[in-house]
């Protein structure tokens, strides 16, 4: 995965993060303002900085849908309950699987790679775990849906 990718996901977990623990996180106008405080720390190319942005803003808005199909898949775990970096690398990763065509693979090991670098020892097995089962539940559909009248190309 491209470097500027995971540093639009590192940016926009700590965005989402302060958010969350700001108790701010279903405000579209405080989400701009965390946004911008926290990504001025960031040397992102309008391309990443795009990304960030959208993971950001797609998962605030859809925070309810996400955190409900994450508390579906996480056994024995209330999404509140869960430490603060961990329910914000799900939430993104479920995301990226749901709403942007990532390939599940792809948005899973880029989670793990957040939860190991800011998240507890054990955060990697418990996001990879979550995640896994997300992935693999019957009922998700894990591509951006195609628009009305589209045509898929041929192989």
């Amino acid at each position: 995965m491209s470097a500027a990718r995971r540093a639009s996901r590192q940016a926009a977990l700590q965005v989402l993060y302060a958010l969350d623990v700001g108790h701010g996180a279903g405000h579209s106008a405080r989400a701009d303002e965390a946004f911008e405080a926290v990504t001025a720390h960031f040397e992102l190319a309008e391309g990443a900085r795009a990304f960030a942005k959208e993971l950001v803003a797609g998962v605030t808005q859809r925070r309810a849908e996400i955190d409900a199909l994450i508390a579906a898949h996480a056994t024995n775990w209330r999404v509140e309950r869960m430490a603060a970096v961990d329910r914000n690398v799900l939430r993104i990763a479920v995301y990226e699987m749901q709403h942007a065509g990532t390939p599940p693979t792809v948005a899973i090991d880029e989670a793990v790679e957040l939860a190991r670098r800011f998240g507890s020892e054990r955060s990697s097995a418990f996001v990879n775990g979550v995640l896994d089962a997300v992935a693999h539940a019957p009922a998700v559909e894990h591509a951006a849906p195609v628009e009305a009248g589209a045509r898929e190309e041929e192989p």
